[in-house]
This record gives C-alpha cells, structure tokens and sequence, in this order.
C-alpha cells in the first residue's frame, strides 16, 4: 500500500468510527491483530461457553489491570495482550464478547478457545469448545461483518495488513494422544506416525489461513511439554521432565518449521514466521536464575506435588510473588514470563523467531506504507 493508501485507509476508518462510535485514536489505525488457538492466548471465550476449561474466577486476573479474572490462564497479560501493546493497540477482544461490534472490529478478534487442538477430537473432555474448524468459521463471518461495516475493499485491505498469531498443538498431545494409557490416537499411531499426521493437518489450517486472505502469520511451536508443573506432578519421579512428552515436542517442532519453510517458498517469505517457544521456555526451565526467576518447577498456584494437581482456585497455595515463578498454574506463564517470550519474539535472534523477528516484520511493512 502507497503512502497516500494509508493515509486513506486511516482517514476512512476514523469516518466510519465517527459514524459507528466517535473513534479515531491511533489504535484503530495499528494493524489489526487476529487471535487463535488454545489457552495459552485465549483472552476470554470459554468464560461465554458451557465449559471446564475457563479462567473466569479469582484468583486468575490477580495482577491484571481490573484484578479481575477475565478469562486469560495468567495471573495477569497473556501473550496476544502484549503483542498488542507492541502493535500499539488496544487488545483485542474474544470473538464471542458482546462487546466486539462496529469500530472495536478494526481492532481485529481473538478467536482462541482453551482446550483446543489441530484435530477436532482433542479436548473432548471439555465438551463445549471452540474448535479451530469453527474459529476458523467464526474469522468468516467476522470478515461479513468487517465488510458490512467499511466495504468490501477496506476490509480486504484490514485482513491482508493484518499480524496473526496461531497457537496449536500441545493439547494434542497432553489432551490427547497422553492423555489416558492407551488412548484411541496412541492405539492408532506410533507418536511418529501421530506427529506427521498432526503436521499435515496443521498445514492445512495454515493455508486456510492465507486462502482467507492473512499474509503475516506467527506460528509457535510446542514448548517443552513434558516440563510443565502437572506433567511433573502426574508424570515425573524425580522432578525432571517427562521423557515422552519431551520426545514429542522435539518431533512436532522440526516438523513443523520444516513445513512454515515450505509454505514461505510458495507464498513469500515471512509470510509465515516460525517462533521457536521451545527454546524460549527452556531457557527459563534450565535456568530460571538467570531471568530472574526462582523456580520453573513449582506453579505459583495450585495443590499437591509442583502446585501441579487439579485447577488454580481460591483454595489453592498461591505464591506470594508472582514474578518469582515461571508457571502461573498447572501449565500456563506467568505475565512476567508471557513478557520475555514475547521480547523474544520480537527482537530474537533465528535460533528463536526466523526467518524475520517481529520487530523487522513490522519496520519492513511500515515502510510500505510510509
């Protein structure tokens, strides 16, 4: 886009805000920023849904601006909430919020749901989920209503300029091939056989992606699963990592950046942009210290072996310093941690975030429109 598109763009949304909401702050002429996956960036649509897997009450939201519970698995901000802040932008909202109608659109949309996977069959456990089929039917009918609200055009032009972010693929195992002895996916696969399967079903989402018009996707990999404080609680003897989940994690990611290399070679490079949350997650596992951290084993909140057992409630241990711990619960980061990954992501070496981090990503396409 021309320098004089974007002043276009800009200047037309705020004409439409004014129409809809008096609205014409920077933050709705950021790009927009779209949301998807599982609890690890869900800002808040399972707490709309008939589901276990919701974040809707104390003590989660502790450290949040509001120190409310909103739905977010943190104490605080989650990664899609810092990425935004990044963006310059408010974050966004989930999908299903009663609040995302008319200019809060521009902002873009959080379609995650906790619990998910790549397969529909992952999470089952937690019944009344937004599977990444249906987000992805949700991000349709968002783009109707984005269309009914600026013109076909514009929106096309606030799709394609658009940051992604998509996060998939640890439920599938955690919540699914491990998640009882014998399950119906580890009778059916060798885990090779399941992680292959698992990619080539990834690789379809992504270009479902770019086929419903996204071109800046960030993918994260898996993190080190087996080292989760309810792996070490369910899994681990001796509070080292559980082998198998391990094992897993270093099958799935290789793979998965094999193909993001793949799918930059037919649509352009850095279209799709691989974070490596692997590495970014041991740094913290093997040496919590050295980021300020006291522990990575112990989550700040929950009960029995690691706090790793059963969900973070008021009846819960609670640690007192949530900047001490790397875990806020049985699985998910802290804010503090959410923070480094994300400054990891944007300004990262290639061992972390390839083949562009954020930070270029973002100078690169300014300078499009500049």
């Amino acid at each position: 886009m021309t320098s004089s598109g974007a002043l276009s763009c800009c200047g037309f949304l705020a004409t439409v805000a004014l129409g809809v909401a008096l609205l014409a702050t920077p933050s709705e002429c950021a790009r927009a920023f779209f949301v998807f996956g599982d609890s690890l960036v869900d800002n808040g649509n399972n707490k709309y849904l008939l589901t276990t897997a919701r974040a809707d009450s104390p003590p989660y939201g502790i450290d949040y601006p509001t120190h409310r519970a909103t739905g977010r698995f943190s104490n605080g901000h989650n990664i899609p909430d810092i990425i935004s802040e990044q963006l310059g932008a408010e974050p966004t909202l989930p999908y299903l919020s009663p609040e995302l109608h008319g200019a809060k659109l521009l902002v873009g949309a959080n379609f995650a749901s906790a619990g998910v996977g790549i397969l529909n069959d992952t999470g089952i456990q937690f019944v009344n989920i937004v599977r990444i089929s249906k987000q992805l039917k949700y991000f349709e009918e968002y783009q109707w209503k984005l269309r009914a609200l600026v013109g076909a055009s514009q929106a096309q032009q606030v799709v394609n300029r658009a940051l992604v972010l998509i996060t998939l693929g640890g439920n599938d195992f955690v919540n699914n091939y491990y998640l009882i002895p014998f399950s119906l996916r580890s009778r059916q696969f060798s885990l090779p056989d399941f992680v292959r399967y698992l990619i080539s079903e990834y690789k379809k989402i992504l270009v479902r992606l770019y086929d419903m018009g996204v071109r800046r996707v960030l993918v994260t990999g898996t993190g080190p699963l087996g080292c989760a404080p309810a792996e070490l609680a369910l899994r681990s003897l001796d509070g080292e990592c559980d082998t198998d989940l391990m094992r897993a994690a270093e099958l799935f990611n290789p793979q998965l950046s094999r193909v993001l290399s793949e799918l930059n070679g037919r649509y352009g490079e850095g279209t799709y942009i691989a974070a490596n949350a692997m590495r970014v997650h041991f740094d913290f596992i093997s040496d919590p210290a050295a980021y300020g951290f006291r522990t990575a084993k112990e989550a700040c909140c929950g009960q029995g072996p690691h706090n790793g057992v059963g969900l973070c409630t008021v009846a819960s241990n609670m640690c007192a310093d949530r900047d001490e711990y790397v875990f806020w619960d049985a699985y998910h980061p802290t804010e503090r941690a959410n923070r480094i990954i994300v400054s990891q992501f944007m300004t990262g070496s290639l061992e972390y975030i390839s083949p562009l981090n954020l930070s270029t990503v973002l100078q690169m396409d300014a300078s499009l429109v500049n």
